[in-house]
């Protein structure tokens, strides 16, 4: 008797869950097992959210989650309203590919691809692809991690722009992305050395160009940081416009006399 009881309120409780996943609900119903808490900003001049659209995100990351298990680590809403989606690195393109063909998604633009260097971390790269559906209007962050040798397979065969976008990743921060066409440098030179967005990335760098007037032609050397550039004003740039302007200091002029 216990065990029909005990499959009675499961198969309840999955009609439920399946019938309230949707990406088009209109309502949020407060027996929602999954149902947000509702945020009201003591500020006036902060954006409201809003309630309705948050709880049908945080539904459609559930409905992520439980068509990829095996992929999908963590779902979670952001103080923005906008939904992120922690994935493991190798299934990476499946979950961008379930979000950038299945019906309820239709991610069909990849807006912006980032990453973030925390050299304390193991994996110390995290990349960040923010994807747009045009069709349903939202927006959702996929997120993962990897390290300095570790490769993420290419998300280019979804979207075009993510040539120039992996691209660049590969160039500011070193990820590797296999299965793409062309993981070269774009915003570096060729001969570039490191990779400058890392956090061990020195600010002067490894070497500098310089064009010399007898060889005619670009030479590349050693950095050489010369002492009166080593002085830093840590001040405000509004506490030395004296240096630049003359009379900064002088006093006010007295006022003219009245007629």
């Amino acid at each position: 008797m216990l065990s029909i009881a005990k499959k009675t309120i499961s198969s309840i409780f999955r009609r439920k869950l399946h019938t309230s996943l949707s990406f088009l609900s209109n309502g949020v119903s407060s027996s929602h097992p999954f149902c947000l808490e509702t945020i009201a900003p003591k500020s006036h001049t902060l954006r409201k959210h809003n309630a309705v659209n948050r709880q049908t995100l945080y539904d459609f990351g559930v409905y992520t989650a439980a068509c990829m298990p095996k992929y999908v680590q963590k779902i979670q809403m952001q103080n923005t309203d906008e939904l992120e989606i922690l994935v493991v690195p190798d299934g990476l393109f499946q979950v961008l590919s379930f979000l950038c063909h299945h019906q309820h998604a239709c991610f069909n633009q990849c807006s912006a691809t980032t990453a973030i260097d925390v050299p304390s971390r193991e994996f110390r790269f995290e990349v960040v692809y923010c994807l747009l559906s045009m069709r349903f209007g939202e927006r959702v962050r996929v997120k993962t991690y990897t390290d300095e040798l570790t490769p993420l397979h290419s998300a280019t065969v979804l979207w075009k722009v993510c040539n120039w976008f992996e691209r660049e990743v590969y160039d500011m921060y070193g990820v590797v992305f296999s299965h793409h066409p062309d993981l070269r440098r774009i915003l570096t030179d060729y001969g570039f050395t490191g990779h400058p967005l890392r956090k061990d990335f020195p600010l002067v760098g490894y070497t500098e160009v310089r064009y010399d007037d007898e060889l005619k032609k670009l030479v590349y050397e050693p950095v050489e940081y010369a002492q009166e550039m080593r002085r830093y004003q840590l001040e405000s740039p509004w506490n030395y416009l004296k240096n630049f302007h003359e009379g900064y200091n002088a006093p006010m002029p007295p006022p003219p006399p009245k007629k």
